[in-house]
């Protein structure tokens, strides 16, 4: 709270300037479709920051809370030509899916704005996320990222310290020693459920062969490489040695995060940024820690090999108020409304000098270390057909219905 009242000291004594950015026109008015529910945190917030923006500005701000229905709804409104001057989503959704519908924002970007002290946007905000941005936009940045995410293992700090845990595992020895000392007093080391399964598949594969490797298998819908069968034999292993839940084989999302996770049955859980505030309500005590997927073979890619990304404003090439859009946008992503969002939603923030919550500290250590991004699931959720084929068998092999052996042979077919 202390740093929030600091924020918000230091954003009064620029709103003057803000405030002095009249609308062109008196019939100025921005149409904002968003991702989020308004219910959720992330939606109180945005609600309230637009509302600050309006008195400050002048420029109403018009919010069509979507959810994750925006899409499949977004794109007929745009292509209907229905007023829509700014909406968001996944970055990579938002520069693949709706490219087309893009204002590039490079002159933008290199503006200064109130809230940015004087220096150009881009130089306070997260390099490596608008690079991302950039790479996606072809050379351009045509989308904003905001709430960033990032891809790790995330833990509970109180039943390492209980196992005597020391140090965190970055080699998979380390991280069989880890689980072996969490059994011993009772709980599993890892837990999944259905929606993560295939990112799980993804990330071994990944630290065994290597990223090129992982995405020829989904490019060529090729299962029978040896690294198959030595996924199997990794997690045949941490089933029969109780290192992950029983109940994984049959978790249903959200069941592994709220069922294990946050009732103390499992100390691990590859999964994102994202999961400490999914499960606030559940595990309110919780003492969060991060931190990269371990290495496990030398032809495999190590813990500086992770997926990040982050959610993202894009502006509608048609809109009549290009800048205006862009302000709002530094609004959200600069000074207090940044750190506003990262912290009442849990969330990374996207400026450079916005604090972190504490229970993602160590999660950026991971994030300022990862020299290689990852794809989600490393591709494995791709095509549909295979995803569901990783759920199927990676389901019977923890559950002890297949061996490693039969789950390479049926991951082959």
């Amino acid at each position: 709270m202390k740093r929030i009242f600091t924020a918000f000291i230091a954003v009064l004594a620029v709103l003057a300037v803000f405030g002095s950015c009249k609308p062109k026109d008196a019939g100025t008015k921005l149409v904002y479709w968003s991702m989020w529910n308004e219910a959720e945190p992330q939606g109180q917030v945005i609600s309230r920051a637009a509302k600050a923006f309006t008195e400050e500005t002048g420029i109403p701000v018009e919010i069509n809370f979507n959810g994750r229905d925006i899409r499949m709804t977004l794109q007929p409104a745009l292509d209907a030509g229905e007023v829509v001057d700014i909406f968001d989503e996944d970055i990579e959704r938002v520069a693949n899916t709706w490219g087309n519908y893009l204002l590039p924002l490079d002159s933008h970007i290199n503006g200064s704005y109130p809230t940015t002290g004087g220096r150009p946007y881009h130089q306070v905000v997260n390099a490596t996320l608008l690079n991302l941005a950039k790479q996606l936009g072809n050379g351009s940045v045509k989308n904003i990222p905001y709430q960033p995410m990032a891809y790790v293992v995330m833990y509970n700090k109180d039943l390492f310290a209980k196992a005597g845990i020391t140090s965190l595992p970055k080699t998979w020895d380390q991280m069989l020693d880890a689980c072996a000392r969490l059994g011993s007093i009772g709980v599993s080391g890892f837990t999944v459920d259905d929606a993560y399964m295939a990112c799980l598949f993804g990330y071994t594969i990944n630290r065994i062969a290597g990223l090129d490797a992982a995405l020829s298998m989904v490019a060529n819908n090729d299962f029978s490489g040896s690294q198959v069968f030595r996924f199997g034999q990794i997690w045949e292993n941490m089933a029969k040695n109780g290192y992950i839940t029983a109940a994984s084989a049959a978790n249903v999302w959200p069941q592994g995060q709220i069922n294990d996770f946050a009732a103390g049955k499992a100390a691990m859980y590859l999964n994102g940024t994202w999961l400490p505030n999914e499960i606030r309500g559940n595990a309110p005590d919780m003492k969060w820690g991060s931190f990269a997927f371990p290495a496990i073979d030398p032809s495999g890619d190590g813990i500086t090999a992770n997926n990040f990304g982050a959610q993202s404003f894009g502006v509608n090439k048609n809109t009549k108020y290009p800048d205006e859009a862009f302000q709002f946008i530094v609004w959200m992503t600069t000074g207090y409304w940044d750190v506003t969002l990262a912290e009442e939603t849990i969330g990374i923030p996207v400026a450079n000098d916005s604090k972190w919550p504490d229970a993602l500290a160590e999660a950026r250590v991971v994030v300022d270390n990862t020299s290689k991004r990852l794809p989600w699931a490393v591709g494995m959720e791709d095509k549909a057909e295979i995803n569901a084929k990783i759920k199927e068998n990676f389901a019977r092999l923890i559950k002890g219905d297949i061996t490693a052996y039969q789950f390479a042979e049926a991951m082959k077919r």
